[in-house]
Formats: C-alpha cells, sequence, structure tokens
C-alpha cells in the first residue's frame, strides 16, 4: 500500500488519526513519573538504611547520659504507632475512592489519614521538646545524635506527606479525577505507605529493641 493511500485514509478517518496522536503522547510520561517515583522511593530506602545503620553502631555510645530505656515513653510510642498503621489504612480507602470516583470517600479518607498524621507529628515533637528540655538534646551524646537523626527524618517525611495530602486534595477539588490527578494520587499512595514501612523498622529496632538496652 503506498503512503499516499496511506495517508489520504488517515485523513478521511478522524478516528484513525486519534489511534496515532492521542496515544503515544501520554505514555512516555507516565512511564517516566513512574520509573522516576520508584527511583525516588528507593533512594530514600537506601538514606533510611544509612540512618539505621549508624544508629546500630551508635546505640551504645551514652557517654554517661541516658540509654534508650531511660527515656522512651512506650505508651506514646504505642499511640504513634497505631496513628501511622491506621493512617495507612485510611489512605488505602482514599485511593479506592479516587479510581471509582467517589468525591466523598475520597475526601473522607484523606481528611482522617490527615488527622491521624497531624496526631502522630504533634506526639513526637512533644516527646523531642520534653528530651531537649530535660537536657538529653542531640548534642547530649552519640546516642542521642543518632536517634533525633533517624526518627526526625522520618518525622520530616511524615509532614512533607501531610502537606502533599492537602494539595492532593485541593487539586481533586479543582481539577476532579484526571488521569494525571489520578497518577500523583498513586504516587501519594506509595510514599504514605513506604513511611509506615519504615516506622514499623524504627518501631522495632530503636523503641522495642531499645528498651532493653
Amino acid at each position: 500500500m503506498s503512503m499516499t493511500a496511506t495517508a489520504g485514509r488517515a485523513h478521511a478517518d478522524p478516528h484513525h488519526i486519534g489511534l496515532v496522536i492521542e496515544h503515544p503522547g501520554p505514555a512516555p510520561k507516565r512511564i517516566v513519573t513512574a520509573y522516576g517515583f520508584w527511583v525516588f522511593l528507593l533512594s530514600d530506602i537506601v538514606m533510611f538504611s544509612c540512618f539505621f545503620a549508624a544508629y546500630a553502631v551508635l546505640v551504645g555510645q551514652t557517654a554517661g547520659g541516658p540509654k534508650g530505656s531511660e527515656i522512651f515513653d512506650q505508651r506514646n510510642v504505642a499511640i504513634e504507632t497505631v496513628c501511622l498503621l491506621l493512617s495507612s489504612f485510611t489512605c488505602g480507602m482514599a485511593s479506592i475512592a479516587a479510581d471509582v470516583r467517589n468525591r466523598f470517600w475520597f475526601y473522607l479518607g484523606m481528611a482522617v489519614t490527615c488527622g491521624l498524621g497531624v496526631v502522630f507529628l504533634a506526639i513526637e515533637f512533644r516527646e523531642f521538646a520534653d528530651l531537649v528540655s530535660r537536657g538529653y538534646g542531640p548534642s547530649r551524646s552519640a546516642f542521642l545524635t543518632a536517634f533525633f537523626s533517624l526518627v526526625g527524618c522520618h518525622g520530616l517525611h511524615v509532614s512533607a506527606g501531610v502537606l502533599w495530602l492537602l494539595t492532593m486534595m485541593a487539586q481533586v477539588f479543582a481539577k476532579g479525577f484526571r488521569a494525571d490527578v489520578l497518577r500523583r494520587m498513586m504516587c501519594f499512595a506509595l510514599f504514605w505507605h513506604a513511611l509506615d514501612i519504615v516506622w514499623v523498622g524504627v518501631f522495632s529496632v530503636v523503641y522495642l529493641l531499645g528498651s532493653g538496652v
């Protein structure tokens, strides 16, 4: 078949034109976004792995200061853990609601996720402020430096996640459940679930094992 005939048939059939022009465009962008975000998550995991390794090396270097078992409040840590794990569930419900284009359940799931994240941050901030007021700041010992670095870095990620969550709610309100918004929502959900996984590690390594050090 000649190129002229093919071009003529494409000109006469708008659906044919749509197949040629519309579909190849967004696909590379979706692929780049997906791979780029996974690279970002993997780089975050590598960074947290370094913090965990540093903590494991420095956990016994108290310089005559308090050990983990002397400063950790297990009740507050339990509340933090419940809040973050529940927020993972509500984030998943919001993601499902977004997939089926249900605004009510989407906003409800995101609002509850945001509230649980804020409670988590408030408890963690109060814990840090209490330690600093008692003279147990990050400069007191290598152990406390590693503790504040690891737990504080996770807290900063949760803070960024809460801001991202609010941004997603605003985008859905303004733009609806467009394809690009749903793609960003998927990235946010992956980020939030990754923070939960990291917190399980923090809870196990820092607080659970640290209470017996």
